[in-house]
């Protein structure tokens, strides 16, 4: 996989430091994140059990986390990715910081 320009929504941005913290700037956390798993080639298009699986989407597996998913988009030319949110596996090695019944209770 080749060098993307990475950028990180807001939402993408508070949605990190909501759940994992530990840092005063989430977006730059999250570049250098997303780049290593992007290089070491930790990404999917399959969504995981329970997401929308919007089309277009691309999903890259934190390297540290591995219960963390980073939920993307790639431009059409293939050279920008963007972070739009984070998603908890389910199936992870541990529960999710924030159950699904509470994010799925905003939905309605």
């Amino acid at each position: 996989m080749g060098r993307v320009l990475i950028a990180v929504t807001d939402h993408a941005a508070e949605r990190f430091r909501q759940r994992i913290g530990g840092t005063l700037d989430p977006r730059a956390e999250i570049i250098a994140r997303v780049r290593r798993a992007w290089e070491a080639e930790r990404t999917s298009r399959t969504p995981p059990p329970g997401a929308s699986g919007a089309r277009g989407s691309v999903y890259v597996a934190d390297l540290i986390d591995r219960a963390v998913l980073f939920v993307c988009r790639l431009d059409r030319a293939g050279d920008e990715l963007v972070v739009v949110t984070l998603w908890e596996r389910e199936d992870g090695p541990a529960p999710p910081r924030v159950p699904r019944r509470y994010t799925d209770a905003l939905e309605r």
